[in-house]
């Protein structure tokens, strides 16, 4: 049963991706981590061994920490953690909790590289309507809450890529882009492992809204409508995502909570 220190598997997965969710850190030993390359989506993976040097960043905010079973190495961190001023509970069970209660876990393995400050770095063209602002939501929700992501001419995104140590998303003949039917966002989704029915639910409306299938979701018209208008709203690429990212917050919660709930006005009696 969860504490005010401890949180159950069941309670972290309603709050990952959502606008609201606790940091997620782990704290595994190299060697338990070597044997299992995946994490708990959104998870931030950092040592217990230095956490007086790293938890500053985290203070007045809420923290969950996981280790392997949820023991010493969580305990301990998360100890530390509320000295610094951080709100901060274990997991409970840890990473083999979670991965026994079945939850979805992130392949490490796909991740590109970090840059000097531990985050992810992605790039793509410039002026984003649905792919290029829901890939980015999906990343900073179930990926890499730190990550950056730069907004370039298309003819510059590979090169830029190059240099400045970023993936390409979203653009022809790269690893993270459309295959066959499947956009961009879907492809990420099946990567990185993190499928849930909520997120193929979404990824079927941003399918739809990305590749002109307005028949795959009645959802997907009012989801380019809505990316079209941000598109002309911002002239800030980063600006509209930021917005976008709210956009994507309601769309999931959504799919997630309330497919079946109706809004029915009361039918107006016209007197004779």
């Amino acid at each position: 049963m969860s504490t005010f220190t401890t949180i159950s598997s069941d309670k972290m997965a309603r709050l990952i991706g959502t606008a609201n969710a606790p940091v997620l850190i782990d704290v595994r030993t190299e060697e338990d981590f070597a044997a299992d390359r995946r994490l708990i989506p959104g998870s931030i993976k950092l040592s217990h061994d230095n956490v007086t040097d790293w938890g500053d960043a985290f203070s007045g905010r809420r923290a969950v920490v996981s280790c392997f079973r949820g023991e010493k190495l969580a305990q301990g961190t998360a100890a530390w953690l509320r000295q610094l001023g951080v709100q901060a509970e274990t997991l409970e069970g840890g990473f083999e909790g979670w991965k026994a209660a079945k939850l979805p876990l992130l392949d490490a393995r796909k991740l590109p590289p970090r840059d000097a400050e531990g985050r992810t770095v992605w790039v793509t063209r410039a002026r984003p309507k649905v792919d290029r602002i829901a890939c980015p939501w999906l990343i900073r929700r179930f990926v890499d809450p730190s990550a950056v992501f730069l907004y370039v001419a298309p003819s510059e995104v590979v090169g830029v890529g190059e240099r400045f140590g970023a993936a390409p998303f979203d653009i022809e003949n790269v690893f993270w882009s459309h295959r066959g039917e499947l956009c961009t966002f879907d492809v990420m989704i099946e990567e990185f492992g993190i499928a849930t029915p909520a997120l193929l639910r979404l990824a079927t409306l941003v399918r739809g809204a990305d590749t002109a299938r307005p028949d795959l979701a009645p959802e997907a018209p009012g989801l380019l409508a809505a990316s079209l208008g941000l598109s002309r709203m911002y002239d800030d690429d980063l600006e509209q995502l930021e917005a976008g990212m709210t956009l994507y917050d309601a769309f999931y919660r959504w799919c997630r909570d309330a497919t079946t709930e109706t809004h029915n006005w009361p039918t107006n009696k016209v007197k004779a």
